[in-house]
């Protein structure tokens, strides 16, 4: 279709377009593979059946929702048009905007939203049943999360790819968009180090994770000038060439284990955290295209190419879910791996699988700057947060499909386990589930580990359960331990991506706060600007970060507890600006879209707030917890995890920090929403829509459309 026959949005016509029947055919047949599926879920009770049908029901859900619902909201609610320039081509600067191709950008944007959350969350949420979480994790993403972060990048990339905080301040008004600033930062400080020390605690003493991940750089870096120099536009040979110098280095790291250079690349928590901080400034300050983009696009490859390798173990091993359906915990609340009931923490627990406000910030971040046709928010924004969900659909196959009495002797606590196999053997049985001693000794023989009694936090379970399907189809139990350490290296890779991307977000955003204050510190060209706001950044999750790798209860172990909720406030703010827009732009009719998610998520972070804040539970509640610590402080008692009389004044400490932290928080994002409010009644009574910041228009000179476009070709690919 020639460019003069497009309207306005840059898009065919609505309506003008009829699916033939064989598309017809097609979906139906998805429809009712997917409805199948789903009612073999739902209908199944006290029988096992295969995790396959988890997947069918995952996959066909995402496939109609792309189909239909992200066309839907591309069409009717964002209309793009890719006859106008894009900020990555209007602002070019070779450093922070850069025209990219959009597979290369979809590679990116994954990797960098794609963390700890939808690998370690369903594995913990498996403690409610497979069900719960399931239901969730699709529904979520397909009604919540994925509309977040394609309406988010949408309205970046219109206004110059600026910042979640700085959206609000432009768009809602001064009071809330000061509020969401300081909100805004002081999470995403928060979310980068607990990040940064999933990372830590995974490469810890493993030298085949560090070589493996630190030889992902210099890879990234060859692509990067191999694409941007050498070749220009030559994505496909780019890739293939990465691909197999990822594989060399994955293998590479295995010989290194075994070699006279394991030393080396063994390294302490707190070396690791220097390397990150070293690591987090260099890539914020680089030029784009040379390091972040690359090695995100490379990173994906082995992310994307292990979820598909674990499908596929699926389906060909058919493991059935061990796991209940709706599990006894779900109702009670006294689950042993998490405290709280299924309303609300299931969907704090869960988070990133589902509806994550960091991924705001990236849809806010880096993505905006660089995407090159405002169509292709649709398949960057909308696909990569499906992509991210069947990651967690996944991981929580992986928990599920493990026997119970491992499940809960992995994931619940040291003080209620003990330090033996027997002690562990009869608290699980005290739960209500069977694991002999002797059983457990020979699961951590069978990955070569010392034990895998309480070793909490989800990775080391979503490592067990990869290690269980694959060696089920590859290799058989004697390469057990080879997929379990394969998996702790892959986890790594997987988190450490958004490590790098958050941290130059973070420094945008800085910049943005700044620059209301000092207008050159507001400019992404000035370089002094880039390398102090930069250094603050990954200052401020560094001390932290490194105070915890040295304290068990200290730095970002004190903030930890904070991680979901403040994950999922996160999300509230950014569906508050994207209602907002919508309906000062006169899109009154389909502010839904935005308006019930934002519902919803507040009405699930304000509750599960309300009960950390005011729970008497102490198990729950902060401040119930911080009075318990004090009252056996004072009888001069020491109470898990606590050792010793000074780490008791520290957990109440860490209890009272975290209690008035969220308390702040809460009250921040309230200000926010009210504020939205405000300017949305107002908007609805005026006769007129309401001015927004908007960029002006400028005619695009990029050749080519949308995501169904030919690739480009030239440099600017």
């Amino acid at each position: 279709m020639p460019v003069s026959a497009l309207p306005e949005s840059g898009l065919p016509a609505p309506g003008k377009s009829r699916m033939s029947p064989r598309s017809i055919l097609l979906w139906v047949a998805v429809s009712l593979l997917g409805a199948v599926a789903w009612g073999v879920l739902a209908l199944a009770r006290g029988e096992r059946i295969s995790a396959v049908w988890l997947v069918v029901a995952a996959l066909g859900s995402y496939a109609i929702a792309y189909r239909f619902y992200s066309r839907f909201i591309a069409r009717r609610v964002l209309r793009p048009d890719d006859r106008r320039a894009t900020p990555a081509e209007r602002l070019e600067d070779g450093v922070d905007f850069h025209p990219t191709d959009r597979r290369v950008l979809l590679g990116h944007h994954f990797a960098a939203i794609a963390g700890a959350g939808p690998l370690v969350g369903p594995v913990l949420a498996a403690q409610m049943g497979y069900l719960p979480g399931t239901l969730w994790i699709v529904a979520g993403v397909i009604f919540a999360g994925a509309v977040q972060d394609m309406v988010v990048l949408f309205l970046s990339m219109r206004r110059d790819g600026r910042s979640l905080g700085q959206l609000a301040r432009d768009e809602i008004g001064r009071v809330g968009g000061a509020a969401a600033l300081i909100a805004v930062f002081a999470i995403m400080i928060i979310l980068l180090a607990v990040l940064a020390l999933v990372v830590v605690n995974a490469l810890a003493h493993s030298p085949w994770g560090t070589f493996s991940v630190a030889m992902t750089i210099p890879i990234a870096l060859f692509m990067g000038f191999w694409l941007h120099v050498i070749r220009p536009g030559r994505v496909v040979e780019t890739s293939l060439i990465g691909v197999v110098l990822l594989l060399l280095a994955i293998a590479g790291g295995s010989w290194i284990q075994d070699s006279s250079l394991a030393d080396a690349f063994t390294l302490s928590p707190t070396t690791l955290v220097l390397c990150l901080v070293g690591y987090g400034f260099v890539a914020s300050v680089l030029p784009v295209w040379m390091l972040l983009a690359p090695r995100d696009y490379l990173s994906t490859f082995m992310k994307i190419g292990t979820i598909a390798l674990l499908a596929v173990g699926v389906l060909v091993a058919a493991p059935v879910l061990r796991a209940d359906a709706v599990s006894d915990f779900a109702s009670s609340g006294a689950g042993p791996v998490f405290a709280g009931s299924l309303f609300p923490f299931l969907f704090i627990t869960i988070a990133c699988g589902a509806l994550s406000g960091f991924h705001a910030l990236v849809s806010s971040g880096t993505t905006p700057k660089l995407i090159q046709k405002e169509s292709q928010v649709r398949m960057i924004g909308y696909g990569a947060m499906l992509m991210e969900s069947f990651v967690a659909v996944m991981a929580l196959i992986a928990a599920a499909t493990l026997e119970p009495g491992l499940y809960y002797a992995m994931n619940a606590p040291a003080g209620l386990l003990g330090t033996t196999a027997e002690s562990a053997s009869h608290a699980v049985a005290n739960l209500g589930f069977t694991i002999t001693p002797e059983q457990l000794t020979q699961a951590a023989k069978a990955v070569e580990e010392q034990t895998l009694i309480a070793r909490t936090g989800g990775a080391p379970t979503l490592a067990v359960g990869m290690s269980e399907i694959f060696s089920g189809v590859f290799g058989g139990t004697a390469m057990k331990a080879f997929w379990y350490h394969f998996a702790i290296m892959f986890e790594a890779l997987f988190i450490l991506t958004t490590v790098d991307a958050g941290t130059r977000v973070g420094r945008f955003m800085l910049q943005d706060m700044l620059g209301n204050v000092c207008k050159p510190l507001g400019r992404v060209t000035w370089k002094p600007g880039i390398w102090l706001c930069s250094a603050l950044v990954v200052g401020a999750w560094g001390y932290f970060l490194y105070v915890g790798a040295t304290d068990p209860l200290g730095g970002i172990n004190q903030l930890f507890p904070l991680f979901g909720i403040a994950n999922q406030l996160l999300a509230a703010i950014a569906l508050a600006v994207c209602t907002t827009v919508l309906i000062k732009s006169g899109r009154l009719r389909w502010a839904w879209v935005t308006g019930v998610p934002l519902a919803w998520v507040v009405a699930v972070t304000f509750t599960a707030s309300w009960q950390k804040i005011f729970s008497a539970d102490p198990k729950i509640g902060f401040f119930a917890q911080r009075d318990r610590y004090a009252e056996a402080l004072d009888a001069g008692q020491v109470l898990p995890p606590a050792k010793t009389l000074d780490d008791m004044h520290t957990v109440v400490t860490n209890s009272t920090v975290d209690g008035v932290l969220i308390a702040l928080f809460v009250l921040l994002v309230a200000v926010v929403i009210g504020n939205a409010a405000v300017v949305c009644v107002r908007a609805v009574r005026s006769p007129v829509p309401l001015p927004t910041t908007e960029a002006p228009y400028v005619e695009s000179r990029i050749a080519g459309a949308g995501e169904s476009a030919e690739p480009l070709v030239g440099a600017r690919s």
